[in-house]
């Protein structure tokens, strides 16, 4: 016999999985490429115009970045509003880590709005209005610009945090509800590298977002090194 399965569970499925894969995957190499802001303005840059110089590019942006988001960020805000919190009852610790991951989703849709606005397109009345899409040249330039204001750093730092909360405890929550984590042990000790995963995710965020308005982050300069540019040397002559 066919085994039939909801349209809910499916769309609550595909919700989890568009959240690990390909969001999940692009905030990985997000928090790579503003990382890079620790070594200057040359290499983020650089970084930023490989990006640029990706095939299809406009493809990937469209089918593995924005319309995932769109449905992961509606479909997680439907669910949210069905949601029933008992943490006033029943304040348990995986209680408040519902709330959490329903309150930062929430949050995470305001603020990724304003981000794809603000520098994707520069389109934030007020704020910056140049792109870093297809101004890869003044990437670093931009961000530190608008990092200089000190609302829209902090704003990012919540966005980062939050960012960092909402992946790593979706983590957890793909491993038990896809069965690939089961035992109550394995399950506490998966929810506890979690928790230190989301703190990690937060520390490596804000430090890359520092590094915008003071070299090499709060990190010391002298683990961070801009590239030099040096005169060739002329060959010998014989």
């Amino acid at each position: 016999m066919a085994i039939k399965f909801s349209k809910t569970f499916l769309l609550r499925k595909l919700h989890q999985l568009t959240g690990i894969v390909p969001l999940g995957l692009f905030y990985f190499v997000h928090l790579y490429t503003n990382s890079a802001a620790l070594n200057g303005p040359k290499v983020f840059n650089d970084h930023v115009q490989d990006i640029h110089n990706m095939a299809y590019l406009l493809f990937i942006e469209i089918f593995g970045i924005f319309i995932p988001l769109l449905f992961h960020s509606v479909y997680g805000i439907l669910i949210s509003a069905e949601a029933k919190p008992n943490v006033l009852g029943y304040g348990y610790a995986r209680n408040w880590f519902y709330v959490f991951q329903r309150a930062t989703g929430i949050f995470l849709f305001v603020f990724l709005l304003f981000h794809i606005l603000n520098f994707r397109f520069g389109l934030i009345p007020g704020l910056n209005m140049t792109p870093v899409a297809g101004n890869a040249d003044q990437a670093y330039a931009i961000v530190s610009r608008e990092f200089q204001i000190v609302w829209v750093l902090i704003f990012y730092f919540l966005g980062v945090i939050a960012t960092a909360w909402h992946l790593a405890y979706g983590f957890f929550l793909f491993a038990v509800d896809w069965g690939i984590v089961i035992g109550e042990k394995a399950q506490s000790i998966l929810l506890k590298a979690s928790l230190g995963l989301a703190v990690f995710l937060s520390l490596i965020g804000i430090n890359a977002a520092i590094a915008f308005v003071r070299p090499c982050g709060l990190l010391p300069k002298a683990l961070c090194e801009e590239p030099r540019l040096t005169t060739p040397t002329p060959p010998k002559k014989v």
